[in-house]
């Protein structure tokens, strides 16, 4: 009786370790997945910026790798703790900043300076 027992507890633990594992590739493939998607989303929209010209494209290459970065980011806030939610965030607000900062620079004087200091009022620079 004691070898059955302890042959259903041996059985059991391995079981268990495997959907541990099981658990683990799957966490790990979706993050695969998430960033090759990522990586064609930055693709199409660098694609788009190519027709623009100036300020124009620089905006929108910079909110392509925004949302490119916020995206990996995400993904890998997704397979790891709390402190990648953290760095998450982070990575977002100096994405964010970087676009708002290419936007003002589209203007001059004093409207740049206005622009410049509310960014970094926005996004804590």
């Amino acid at each position: 009786m004691k070898k059955f027992i302890a042959t259903c507890i041996l059985t059991s633990a391995a079981f268990g370790a495997h959907s541990l594992a099981t658990a683990a590739d799957a966490v790990k493939s979706q993050y695969k997945a998430d960033v090759a998607a990522a990586d064609a989303d930055y693709k199409t929209a660098k694609a788009k910026c190519k027709p623009l010209k100036g300020n124009d494209q620089d905006v929108c290459d910079k909110e392509a790798k925004a949302t490119h970065e916020t995206a990996i980011a995400d993904a890998k806030a997704k397979r790891k703790t709390k402190d990648a939610n953290k760095d998450a965030a982070k990575t977002t607000n100096d994405a964010d900043y970087s676009v708002a900062k290419e936007k003002c620079d589209a203007l001059k004087g004093a409207e740049q300076d206005k622009c410049t200091t509310a960014a970094k009022a926005k996004y804590g620079k």
